[in-house]
């Protein structure tokens, strides 16, 4: 049970890491990118590139849950699960985003995180 949690956490910090990373090297290859997010007016390059950086941090949040808990799918869905419930808050934003960036963001968390699980999962079996 304490690695599932472990897995979970792991994967949790593993989001927030990668994410951070991602969205520093936006800050630092991207022109105006740094004031557009003070402002939070994103042009449509910039909103793809966000969820690109969000679907990266999803797949490496289920692929550390996976390693963790050597593949328990239980403790990649409650993953999934979590990181789902923390972002919810997101739709306070609502009017600052288009409806479909809101959509892809919140139903990109559960799938590509569970997808990076599988992921996982599947490349131990054939070794």
């Amino acid at each position: 049970m304490l690695r599932k949690i472990g897995g979970v956490v792991g994967g949790v910090v593993a989001w927030f890491f990668v994410a951070n990373v991602g969205n520093r090297i936006l800050h630092a290859t991207w022109p105006g990118y740094s004031q557009a997010e003070v402002a939070m007016t994103f042009t449509l390059g910039m909103s793809i590139a966000r969820l690109f950086v969000g679907a990266v941090s999803s797949l490496c949040a289920g692929v550390i849950a996976a390693w963790i808990t050597n593949g328990s799918m239980f403790a990649i869905k409650s993953l999934a699960g979590v990181l789902l419930v923390m972002f919810l808050p997101v739709i306070l934003l609502w009017e600052r985003f288009p409806p479909w960036y809101h959509v892809a963001f919140l139903t990109s968390l559960p799938v590509i995180t569970l997808l990076g699980g599988l992921l996982y999962s599947r490349r131990t079996r054939r070794h």
